[in-house]
């Protein structure tokens, strides 16, 4: 058997060659823990090991709520919920300049506390929002880098998947966690809205005034378009902050709630249910193929016992403990730049987390930064998941270079809101100190 310290470095260097030649992370992070283990314990632990995490991971109560929360944020939009979110922001917003993207920036604030999911978020609103920006004049680079940006923020608001999957790798409370991301999503949205005013007020050209006027009676009467999703977020989140249910059942209750409302909406068939249901399975397959590959590497860093060495490597360089989070920001925002969140979580937070928190930071607070770091990676070069999502699902004509271009102002805004989230941590910690 070989030294931990032998093992770990030929792992990495065929998770590098595995990732820069296209095999799946989970796929790659997995082999890469089977490996290690062989190589360090032997081939009964590994195959042990094989045999045992796919089953055990998946038969997870905690883990069950990754579906219901999908098949949730599926059915509302299959309820056509999107559009009529859009068109109450549209109505209140519209007029002042740069207030489409405001109102795509509220819509998908909103729509985030149902799907979930921040690619959802990218593909819906570039179907819906990009063709009327452009349609009223609006920089086609400024509307694809809203959409984009304004994806990531269902990854706070919750309910929120990767909330979910850094309480699963770091055993804390997804109930705290879900609560804690909500004012910091809210934070990051009117930092986006105070941004595209500033921006759009600074270079009229990208953002042409609306003469439009819209009466006040129809603005109020559009406020009913967003009864759905008022009412899937009482149930969802109002029952866990309330301590009705745990969040595996909050899921269950938000599926079932959404559900209802395409039910009553007339918009329930055979053909959308095998569609919305087909889409939902494929989603959570391929998160639950990064967890298990993920948690297989964890076990094999646990097992060979190099965590313990580098936490306590690190620890005993006694740095000021701001340097260690700065080099786990770093380590994230470099990471983010070819993986996607979900990989990068798996890969750094079963060293970084029992570091950091030796040192002092609060694991749901860091669950919040984390999650922040996350939405910074989907939209930096070159592998912005949400980027290319937006450039994919685009009815119009769109280069990467345009949207990779339009999203940079919103990066520096999430590092702005990143900013007051490290230095303010009770904007994180409010909410779940005082739940139920």
């Amino acid at each position: 058997m070989l030294d931990p310290a032998t093992a770990g470095v030929i792992v990495v260097v065929l998770l590098g060659i595995m990732l820069i030649v296209g095999v799946h992370i989970g796929v790659a992070l997995g082999l890469g823990g089977f490996i290690g283990i062989f190589l360090a314990i032997g081939p009964d632990a590994a195959l042990a090991q094989m045999a045992t995490i796919p089953f055990s991971t998946t038969n997870s109560f905690t883990l069950a709520v990754i579906p219901l929360f999908i098949l949730m944020g599926s059915l509302a939009t299959q309820a056509g919920l999107t559009t009529d979110l859009y068109r109450a922001a549209y109505n209140w917003f519209g007029a002042f300049r740069g207030g489409l993207a405001m109102a795509t920036t509220l819509a998908s604030a909103a729509f985030g506390a149902a799907s979930g999911s921040t690619l959802v978020n990218a593909a819906v609103f570039t179907k819906l929002a990009m063709p009327e920006m452009v349609r009223f004049g609006y920089d086609k680079r400024l509307s694809a880098g809203c959409i984009a940006a304004s994806g990531t923020l269902a990854s706070l608001i919750p309910p929120s998947i990767l909330m979910v999957v850094y309480a699963i790798i770091t055993e804390q409370s997804v109930a705290r966690l879900l609560i804690a991301g909500l004012i910091p999503g809210l934070l990051s949205a009117v930092v986006f809205l105070v941004g595209i005013y500033v921006l759009v007020t600074l270079r009229p050209e990208l953002a042409p005034r609306q003469t439009i006027k819209i009466p006040l009676r129809e603005k109020i009467s559009s406020l009913k378009g967003v009864w759905g999703i008022s009412f899937l977020f009482a149930i969802v989140i109002g029952g866990i902050y309330l301590g009705f249910f745990v969040p595996t059942y909050a899921g269950a209750v938000g599926a079932f709630g959404a559900f209802m409302i395409v039910f009553f909406k007339g918009r329930l068939n055979r053909r959308m249910l095998a569609d919305t249901f087909k889409e939902a399975g494929l989603t959570t397959s391929t998160i639950f193929i990064i967890v298990i590959g993920g948690i297989l590497f964890a076990r094999f860093l646990t097992y060979t016992g190099l965590v313990t060495e580098i936490a306590n490597y690190m620890l005993s360089l006694d740095l000021p403990r701001y340097y260690y989070l700065m080099g786990f920001v770093l380590l994230f925002l470099f990471l983010g730049m070819f993986l996607d969140a979900i990989a990068i979580m798996v890969m750094t937070l079963p060293v970084m987390f029992p570091i950091l928190v030796g040192v002092g930071y609060d694991p749901i607070w860091l669950g919040v930064i984390s999650i922040k770091l996350a939405e910074i990676s989907l939209i930096t070069p070159p592998v912005g998941l949400n980027v290319y999502v937006v450039r994919s699902s685009s009815p119009v004509p769109l280069t990467l270079n345009d949207v990779f271009a339009g999203v940079m102002p919103f990066v520096l805004m999430d590092i702005c809101t990143l900013a007051v989230l490290i230095l303010i941590p009770e904007v994180t910690l409010f909410l779940p100190n005082l739940m139920m």
